[in-house]
């Protein structure tokens, strides 16, 4: 009974520090974690801050821009920015709508409304004679906030002399897209399978093409 006695004293620090030791490395794993949450916290404060200042000096260059008169634009084919006049911009482009006269500024009038109901009708129209189904009648469907005219802009031509313009024609949110969408799906198939023995895809292809046409 006493060697029982004196192995249970001897065992006792023994127990001891092994919950010490469990209790230390819950310690420290929970000042760990509490350290990344507040590392994180921290983190997070500063991308609000640096998001914040780049608003603010994005609307400082934006009022400075209009003040001076100038349109900062991303150039054609290549990874700059060109810094013009927007008189500049303004005379280059009456010049290409003059000379194309394919286009016309609408000023107040915005004739979105009514392309969107005759759009909208044309479709019901459609799905009352059976020509398309209840399912693509809702998906071709037009909503007003999903929707707005296609648009004319400019990119400049910052590495030819004069600095032209590049016109592009904005209409991936045109009234008419899905129906336009839907008829590629349609004919694509059909077109490339017309198209097969007249397209070239590769150079190796081309010169085997040339070879069977000599």
């Amino acid at each position: 009974e006493l060697d029982v006695l004196l192995q249970t004293l001897h065992n006792v620090p023994t127990i001891d520090k092994i919950i010490n030791t469990d209790k230390l490395i819950g310690t420290n794993i929970i000042e760990l974690i509490n350290s990344q949450a507040s590392q994180s916290q921290i983190t997070d404060v500063a991308k609000t801050k640096k998001k914040k200042n780049y608003g603010r000096l994005v609307k400082r260059l934006k009022h400075k821009f209009k003040l001076a008169n100038v349109v900062l634009q991303k150039s054609d084919k290549s990874k700059v920015f060109h810094l013009g006049k927007i008189e500049d911009y303004r005379k280059k482009s009456e010049q290409y709508m003059d000379k194309t006269q394919a286009y016309q500024c609408l000023g107040k009038e915005d004739p979105l409304p009514d392309l969107i109901q005759r759009t909208n009708k044309y479709l019901l129209d459609l799905r009352l004679a059976k020509w398309i189904t209840q399912k693509q009648y809702e998906l071709l469907s037009i909503k007003p906030n999903e929707v707005e005219l296609a648009h004319l802009y400019y990119l400049p031509k910052a590495h030819k002399p004069g600095t032209p313009l590049r016109p592009i024609i904005s209409g991936l949110k045109h009234p008419t897209i899905k129906i336009s969408k839907f008829l590629d799906d349609l004919l694509r198939p059909l077109f490339d399978k017309m198209a097969q023995d007249t397209t070239i895809i590769s150079g190796f292809e081309l010169i085997k093409k040339f070879r069977n046409f000599n």
